[in-house]
């Protein structure tokens, strides 16, 4: 069950019509409360009633029902279960009298819960969310910080590839979190989110976090502590003024703090996208080279993540007229040889080899 939150498009009349048994309740749903707008939790709650309804045993196709998956409303906070409440108000404005009853052995808030610990965030081929999605049987896979496989979608299909070699009987795993993140903020997310403590190895080694954290804490620490603010600036779109702040901050603390730092590095993340949107693509390309290194150090097994940090990279350099270097780069990207954003390596490095001839 997947919901995309963003402003529905389609690419012809054809589509939409295909669409529209899908979307015609939901519009109508959204006509009745606007302009207030449901959350996404809410929204896909109830395309899940929908689909139930419409067919009763759409639940049981799955490895994993609805019902089996775990709500942890006995282990939320009091604040948490207000929240809860007013999403279960919502829902009910939302669905008002097209929806009577809820299916058997469902009720709103356990309903609402389930699905807000095990839906997962649908992404493009460059990692940026699409949407919002349940997928019941994905939600078997259990957590850990340093996974054997990482999910990929193509459109809505999610898929799941393994990112090193498996061995008979060994447990399929994925991870809930980012794993581009100290010990202490994974385990703080996993314990908000999904309600347990990690025991994985990764977070049991004490030592785990000595390259993450490399450099002098008083200044990595004014680093981390930037973060929310540069993000803003990201989130309004002020490219010259989040140029500036990264800048700043990596003037006063490099010399104390290590490109491999994670808060450095998404320090300079932040700047390149910085410099790519203001079209500075040879500044963009050596802020973006910068971390090339960090990420191979923190990603040891392939990994969406460092794929696309590549593509991004190699797109620069082919801009900037490094045709083999940006060959070398994009040959090194991975996302399945099925996935779309493959299709645009292919094509790119088609370009490089055609562009090479001619030198």
């Amino acid at each position: 069950m997947f919901l995309s939150v963003r402003v529905p498009r389609f690419c012809s009349v054809q589509c939409q019509k295909e669409a529209w048994p899908e979307h015609k309740r939901e519009c109508k749903c959204l006509q009745r409360v606007y302009p207030r707008v449901p959350t996404d939790s809410v929204r896909l709650v109830a395309r899940i009633i929908f689909t139930l309804l419409n067919d009763p045993a759409a639940d049981s196709q799955e490895l994993y029902s609805i019902t089996q998956h775990q709500s942890h409303l006995d282990e939320m906070s009091e604040e948490k279960r207000e929240g809860l409440v007013q999403l279960c108000s919502m829902l009910k404005l939302y669905l008002d009298s097209d929806v009577p009853q809820l299916p058997s052995g469902l009720d709103p808030m356990s309903l609402i819960a389930r699905v807000m610990c095990n839906c997962f965030s649908v992404s493009d081929g460059e990692l940026q969310d699409v949407g919002l999605g349940l997928y019941p049987s994905m939600s078997l896979l259990n957590h850990d910080c340093r996974p054997n496989c990482v999910m990929m979608f193509v459109g809505k299909k999610l898929e799941l590839r393994a990112v090193r070699r498996i061995q008979p009987f060994e447990e399929l795993c994925i991870s809930y979190t980012d794993i581009l993140a100290p010990r202490v903020e994974r385990r703080a997310q996993l314990m908000d989110q999904f309600y347990f403590l990690c025991q994985c190895q990764r977070c049991s080694d004490d030592q785990s976090d000595c390259t993450m954290l490399g450099g002098e804490e008083s200044r990595w620490t004014i680093i981390r502590d930037s973060l929310p603010h540069l993000e803003t600036l990201r989130h309004e779109e002020k490219w010259a003024e989040l140029k500036q702040a990264c800048q700043a901050l990596i003037g006063e603390n490099s010399a104390a703090v290590p490109d491999s730092n994670v808060y450095m590095l998404r320090v300079l993340d932040s700047l390149m996208d910085a410099c790519i949107s203001l079209s500075q693509y040879e500044t963009a390309l050596q802020y973006g080279t910068r971390t090339l290194i960090a990420y191979l150090l923190h990603y040891p097994d392939p990994h969406p993540s460092h794929a696309v940090e590549l593509l991004r990279v190699a797109k620069l350099q082919h801009y900037s007229g490094d045709v083999e270097q940006a060959e070398r780069t994009f040959t090194q990207v991975t996302h399945g040889s099925d996935h779309p954003l493959v299709s645009e390596v292919c094509r790119k490095l088609a370009e490089c080899q055609a562009e090479r001839r001619r030198l």
